[in-house]
């Protein structure tokens, strides 16, 4: 998900305001990064005034830390670039049961879950971090996301099509009785 759509999901609203975004957005150009990138954010234990940012880029990962100040503090932001040879990943897993997913990951010490609709951009974050380490390019994560929507997709239905062939059919037409039972 890019860091413009992180917004809505924000616990705390007032924590991810514009200015923020645009001193986080100007940080992470400095780093190396889109203003606007494909991103995880993890949310501090002051879920409306900490959180973090982790993009990554070419030459690593960024990651920003944001803390949004009272009125007499303002806002602050710090932000590093973690050279791939040096990022710190754990596994990726995924479990499944009754129709439901979990997909855990681990980088730089924040643990990512994403449960049932979350699992797939747990799951793409991960394959972009993956891809960076091994000195692959970064994939396109906004080609991934309309192909799963595709994917998902009912196939239309073709009420023209011919009857279906095979021994079964041929069967029926020449004795009569389903070839079945």
């Amino acid at each position: 998900m890019r860091l413009s759509g992180w917004r809505a999901k924000a616990p705390g609203r007032a924590g991810i305001n514009p200015k923020i975004l645009d001193t986080v957005g100007s940080i992470l150009v400095a780093l190396g990064v889109d203003a606007d990138p494909h991103c995880w954010v993890t949310w501090g234990d002051e879920i409306g005034s900490r959180w973090s940012v982790m993009a990554p880029c070419p030459a690593g990962l960024a990651v920003v830390n944001v803390r949004s100040g009272g009125p007499e503090e303002g806002s602050r932001a710090g932000g590093r670039l973690v050279r791939w040879s040096k990022v710190q990943i754990g596994e990726l897993s995924a479990e499944a049961e009754h129709g439901h997913r979990l997909v855990m990951f681990q980088i730089e010490g924040q643990p990512l879950r994403g449960t049932d609709e979350n699992a797939d951009d747990v799951a793409a974050f991960a394959g972009l971090i993956l891809a960076g380490i091994e000195g692959r390019p970064l994939p396109d994560l906004d080609l991934g996301a309309r192909r799963r929507a595709t994917a998902f997709a009912k196939p239309p239905v073709n009420r023209a099509s011919k009857p279906p062939t095979g021994s079964a059919t041929r069967a029926r037409a020449t004795t009569g009785r389903s070839a079945v039972g």
